[in-house]
């Protein structure tokens, strides 16, 4: 009898009640994704590894969070506060506190395992209504005292990050209503601590929830759909998967409703207008700097899964593979929905990931000449009303075709959305057993794609026994975005933190945008103005000093708004 292949004891224990672990934990508290045999084996491979390794995991934050950390603000600052949600609203222990401190960068999740607790507000506030929101920034604002806003705790750039102490508000417990419903303008307004799933689920069931005529959808669905929330998306500017045909959340943003410390302001549902500067444009991407978002009205679109045609192709080498997703961009026949490129690196360990590995498709791909190593994956969905849907899907395998691609069916395209919402749940194993998994992700053109490709990918693999996947993906006629996930040992700190910043300097250095749809935060700010310019930069401050002149909302360092001049790195002047 053949001997069975260990497998790593990967943790799926009950997470005790106010640990450390239950912060860091991705989303869904009983939700699980283990790597295969075929990523196991090939981080055993890269990594110098053997079994033995992997036969205990490490640091899995499962001791709960100690108290004895006061609040440093008066006992009178916190009476007031209290009153204005109540009791049952109001939390000034410390595990409360360090939950709504820490989203889910990587310095955050290193920090929980280590039981490292800093950064964190001095009171945790669950706002009711629109009215709270209104009184507690009146109140900070005549004290002084900082405002931090959490939402669905998916931040990988520090956003979330009590630097200041003061005031975090939790706005994904009580302002999570549908506020209002037009069918005829094809609109939604929501307060912005909505689930992703809680929009989908009342959009897709609109005729029995909304009174509707049929069932919609709004289009953005992030990585981050599982623990993220609609007031996230928009101060971030985030996009969904299927960003190529839906747009990024600022192409579904009509209309938004802000508190700010000086004064209200909110926006017209007009689909649009030429009455000087985009105040909606201005006031996304803000990241809870110039107010607090309370809702935003969404354009929605019809939900039609019926329609949906799923593809995947085979490339030879690289330089096909970009050649072919530009050329359907450019091609004026109508946008993909979902659309992704794989470079050789990710897709090897892509057709690893979803079961291609070994099967009868792995072998005719290796017999017509796609060699591993060289070969990349194109995958994705053609979404909409059917004859659209069936002409994108057919132009782009004609364009594929043209470019020597092979069909691989939509196989591997039901593979990749079968895992879409669950692979940030391998971070988990992976830090179990000191191996980081990291993103980060940044904008390019055309002209200079392959120079970030190559320059990024070659400090990433500076570093010995690093895995660097990459794909192309929220595609444009002009550019796309760059994604990298690395994978290295690493369990330190500051270990991490080096090579992140190393990271970031070469997607600077290369001509890239400093972010796509992740944001700033405090974590990329120090790179900000070097991507964006020393003026717009002054521009932005001022608009700050108009919102916010005490600055009490989200500082530390977001947007680079406050930060001292020896933090800056200016790769890029």
């Amino acid at each position: 009898m053949a001997r069975k292949e260990f497998m790593p004891p990967w943790f799926e224990g009950k997470i005790p009640e106010s640990s450390f672990r239950s912060i860091l934990k991705w989303a869904d508290p009983e939700g699980y994704k283990h790597p295969n045999k075929g990523l196991y084996r090939e981080m055993k491979r890269v990594f110098g590894l053997d079994d033995t390794w992997f036969d205990k995991p490490r640091d899995l934050g499962l001791e709960t969070v100690p108290e004895g950390i006061p609040s440093r603000l008066e006992a009178r600052y916190l009476e007031a506060l209290t009153a204005v949600v109540g009791p049952e609203n109001a939390f000034t222990d410390v595990y409360h506190r360090l939950q709504l401190a820490y989203g889910k960068t990587i310095i955050d999740t290193l920090r929980l395992r280590k039981g490292i607790i800093e950064n964190i507000p001095d009171i945790v506030l669950r706002p009711r209504d629109r009215k709270d929101l209104r009184t507690i920034v009146d109140y900070c604002q005549a004290e002084g005292i900082p405002v931090y806003v959490y939402g669905g705790g998916s931040s990988v750039t520090r956003g979330v990050e009590a630097v200041s102490g003061g005031v975090s508000l939790d706005m994904r417990v009580h302002l999570t209503r549908v506020l209002g419903f037009d069918e005829k303008n094809q609109t939604i307004t929501v307060e912005a601590g909505m689930a992703g799933p809680e929009l989908e689920r009342v959009l897709r069931g609109a005729p029995e929830l909304l009174k509707a005529g049929r069932a919609y959808t709004c289009g953005h669905l992030p990585q981050s759909f599982e623990g993220s929330v609609v007031g996230g998306w928009v101060v971030t500017r985030g996009a969904g998967q299927n960003s190529t045909y839906y747009g990024k959340i600022e192409d579904m943003v009509i209309a938004q409703d802000y508190v700010c410390p000086r004064f209200d302001l909110a926006t017209g549902d007009f689909p649009a207008a030429a009455d000087g500067p985009d105040l909606d444009q201005v006031l996304m991407g803000a990241e809870g700097a110039f107010g607090i978002l309370y809702s935003v009205t969404l354009r929605v679109r019809k939900y039609l899964p019926r329609n949906t045609r799923r593809y995947s192709y085979i490339f030879k080498t690289w330089e096909d593979g970009k050649e072919a997703a530009r050329e359907i961009l450019q091609g004026e026949f109508g946008y993909p929905s979902v659309f992704r490129l794989s470079d050789p690196e990710e897709s090897g360990l892509a057709l690893k990931l979803y079961g291609v590995e070994g099967t009868v498709l792995d072998t005719l791909m290796t017999a017509r000449g796609f060699k591993e190593g060289e070969r990349c994956l194109m995958l994705g969905t053609a979404d909409g009303e059917a004859g659209f849907s069936r002409h994108v899907a057919r132009m782009i395998r004609k364009t594929c075709l043209r470019h020597g691609a092979m069909s691989t069916t939509g196989f591997v395209q039901r593979s990749w959305e079968h895992g879409r919402f669950r692979d940030p749940y391998l971070r988990e194993d992976l830090q179990d057993f000191g191996i980081m998994i990291d993103t980060l992700e940044c904008s390019v053109n055309w002209t200079n794609l392959e120079a970030v490709h190559e320059g990024v990918r070659a400090y990433c693999h500076s570093r010995p026994r690093t895995i660097c996947m990459t794909h192309m993906s929220h595609f444009y006629p002009q550019g796309c975005n760059l994604y990298f996930i690395f994978l290295a040992q690493i369990s330190e700190i500051d270990e991490y933190l080096a090579y992140q910043s190393g990271i970031l300097d070469a997607i600077q250095a290369s001509g890239a945008t400093m972010s796509h749809h992740h944001g700033i935060g405090k974590m990329t700010a120090p790179w900000l103005e070097g991507d964006i310019g020393h003026e717009a930069l002054e521009v932005i401050r001022a608009l700050k000093r108009h919102f916010d002149p005490k600055n009490i909302m989200n500082p530390g360092g977001t947007l680079a708004l406050d930060l001292p001049d020896e933090k800056r790195r200016l790769i890029r002047k």
